[in-house]
């Protein structure tokens, strides 16, 4: 079974059902579908309020995450994130926890077909809104793991990367093309220069508006305490070295090895993205995500 099956899917009737008994005067009528994750299901109201229900039991604890953290840093961030200002508790009929936020119009940039020379001012809002994260504290009273998935341990990490690479193309070529950064990678040494990390930062949680300026960031259920670098994949992904150069410029000073990590999670989200794609008939997706990678393979 591919790890995004879910294991509880929350329909129409059973979100109109837990929206309207938590809060009985929005509207759940005109309630319509957003999006379906990995982990989340997304049903929005006729308020604009996007609700989240996990799919599957091991995102529980990144929705109290979510929970806790995003009204804490949501203020300070120059770009939206999700507000979780309609918190709801598990029930008979939903065992787990749940919210709402404040919904953030955009698109996903596949969905928006934004090319390579027009992404410029995307880098530069990526870059502003990443080095203002990447500063700011974590709560004190902030349970946070560090690194949950270990993607900043390039001992596990680059294996991993390897093996989705092959899946993605069993001829062997992918993974040979990325074998000198993942060899380079591979003996990296653990960072203990923490920040305050979104923890899975990829394309499908960047929302951009109309003119391809970025309008938000969301799904937070990894938030955590970990190396820069785990934030930083679509430097490589999204961006050729003109838009590259407008990142850093916004971002500010970036090491070696945080570029280095997040060279090797550019590859590995891309093509797992890919992977997810292809499975879920998402050409745009799959397309998207395999010029990622090659984005990534240019220096």
């Amino acid at each position: 079974m591919p790890e995004w099956d879910a294991e509880v899917e929350v329909g129409e009737r059973l979100a109109r059902t837990l929206i309207r008994d938590a809060y009985p005067t929005l509207d759940t009528q005109s309630l319509r579908p957003l999006g379906v994750g990995w982990d989340n299901t997304v049903w929005v109201t006729g308020e604009q309020i996007a609700f989240r229900f996990p799919r599957r039991a091991i995102a529980v604890a990144g929705v109290r995450r979510e929970m806790m953290m995003l009204p804490q840093i949501a203020p300070r961030l120059p770009f939206a994130i999700p507000d979780a200002a309609y918190p709801g508790k598990p029930t008979d009929l939903f065992p787990w926890p749940w919210f709402g936020s404040h919904l953030i119009p955009g698109q996903e940039i596949h969905e928006r077909g934004l090319p390579d020379d027009g992404r410029e001012h995307l880098a530069r809002d990526l870059g502003v809104f990443l080095g203002t994260l990447h500063r700011i504290p974590a709560p004190v009273d902030a349970d946070l793991p560090v690194d949950p998935n270990g993607r900043a341990d390039m001992s596990a990490r680059v294996p991993r990367t390897r093996a989705t690479l092959q899946e993605l193309d069993p001829t062997g070529a992918l993974a040979a093309r990325a074998g000198e950064i993942l060899d380079a990678a591979e003996s990296l040494p653990w960072s203990d220069d923490l920040v305050l990390a979104h923890g899975d930062l990829h394309l499908r949680h960047t929302l951009i508006d109309d003119q391809g300026r970025l309008a938000g960031i969301i799904d937070w259920g990894d938030v955590c305490r970990s190396a820069a670098g785990i934030d930083l994949s679509l430097y490589w992904s999204l961006f050729l070295p003109p838009a590259r150069r407008a990142f850093r410029a916004a971002y500010g000073e970036i090491s070696e090895g945080s570029l280095t990590r997040a060279r090797v999670l550019a590859l590995s989200l891309s093509a797992l993205l890919a992977l997810y794609g292809r499975d879920q008939k998402m050409p745009g997706l799959q397309r998207e995500a395999i010029r990622g990678i090659e984005r990534t393979l240019l220096d």
